[in-house]
């Protein structure tokens, strides 16, 4: 048999759990609650009877929620004794209550004004999540929801993310909470975010650690094989060369041919300001990355930055030759209609990958003869 102190123990065992606490929090069929006190031994009621008294008075004390009795029969007793059997809980307050813990009743405060006052789609990270709560406060949480509810990719537009003026944040407010707005944004916007970093993903200069990737495509072109830059070195940085190729993702420099006079920049997602670099001005330059709605969305995102920039290999009849056997689901689509940037077969393209259910056709599946064609066919001109 379980005293109401054995069981408030295990109730708060059960708040310091993340998933527990998150389902009694957020859900309605949690409730009622059912805690099972189990009864005496006949051995004890026998020899003891005190003490199955006094565990009776114990319960009889227990004033929230509902203690459910049952009569039961002993042979050591000329006649059933009146014992309490369950414990039930009908609501969160009545669990929060029961558990007579200061610490818990504050957490609950804190965890009840902010899942109040934010958007719903992020309650479970909250929940789940509550060691920011408790080390920022409910206002500070608050506000990182609500900047994580407006951002949107490329939004910073080249500029620091402690330049961003959103919802009130000061200077520091990315740095002190970039662990839970990435994770709130991934929950808006799926892998993208943490696969490009959180500058990479809000076009953000970058001053982190979020690097470039330049590589050459022709011997001798660069004194190195391949070089990290940050996006702001980049842009300063005033490289040989008559052609540039930015690739969304690193894993494919070993696709691209040698090709004369030709750098490739690798890694970018969407931090592409760099692109307005004024020693790209004379610059042939090009775009190769993912075909599905986010690689897309970059394609757009640099075409704004230089509107003569070709696509290759984005479009309609690769993804129709290579997606029978390699097109797979993508797994949180960007914005339901083409951003501006697009041409209109791109747009269209778009609109056919957003409502495909395998719309997305990644870079390193894309055969290797086929990138050296159409990246030879570029760089000579005839593209």
């Amino acid at each position: 048999m379980r005293t109401p102190n054995a069981l408030r123990d295990k109730l708060r065992g059960q708040w310091r759990n993340g998933g527990t606490r998150r389902r009694r929090l957020l859900r309605q069929d949690q409730w009622p609650l059912t805690l099972p006190i189990g009864k005496p031994a006949p051995a004890l009621v026998a020899g003891d009877i005190a003490a199955v008294r006094a565990h009776i008075e114990r319960w009889r004390g227990v004033k929230i929620g509902e203690v459910r009795w049952e009569a039961v029969s002993y042979r050591s007793l000329a006649a059933a004794v009146e014992l309490p059997v369950s414990w039930v809980l009908h609501s969160l307050e009545q669990w929060v209550e029961a558990m007579a813990d200061a610490d818990i009743r504050r957490e609950y405060r804190l965890l009840s004004s902010v899942i109040t006052a934010v958007d719903p789609q992020f309650h479970p990270l909250i929940v789940q999540q509550r060691q920011q709560l408790l080390a920022q406060g409910a206002e500070e949480t608050i506000r990182v929801c609500v900047v994580a509810d407006r951002l949107t990719p490329g939004c910073a537009d080249g500029r620091p993310l402690r330049a961003l003026s959103i919802a009130g944040c000061d200077s520091k407010f990315f740095e002190r909470n970039r662990p839970l707005l990435t994770r709130l944004l991934e929950l808006r916007f799926g892998p993208a975010v943490a696969e490009q970093g959180l500058e990479g993903f809000l076009g953000a200069l970058d001053e982190g650690k979020h690097w470039l990737l330049v590589a050459p495509l022709e011997p001798d072109l660069l004194p190195f094989e391949q070089l990290r830059l940050r996006s702001s070195e980049l842009c300063r940085s005033d490289l040989p060369g008559s052609h540039l190729i930015a690739v969304e993702n690193e894993r494919s420099l070993y696709q691209l041919p040698p090709l004369p006079g030709t750098i490739a920049v690798l890694s970018a997602g969407l931090n592409l300001s760099w692109l307005q670099a004024p020693w790209l001005d004379d610059r042939a330059l090009a775009y190769w990355g993912d075909l599905d709605t986010w690689g897309l969305s970059m394609l757009a995102t640099a075409r704004l930055q230089r509107p003569h920039l070709k696509a290759l290999m984005m479009n309609a009849a690769t993804f129709s030759a290579l997606a029978l056997e390699h097109a797979v689901v993508e797994p949180v689509r960007a914005d339901p209609q083409p951003p501006a940037g697009l041409d209109t077969q791109e747009q269209a393209l778009y609109r056919d990958l957003y409502d495909r259910e395998q719309g997305r056709l990644e870079q390193e599946f894309v055969p290797m003869e086929l990138v050296h064609r159409v990246a030879n066919r570029w760089r000579s001109g005839s593209l």
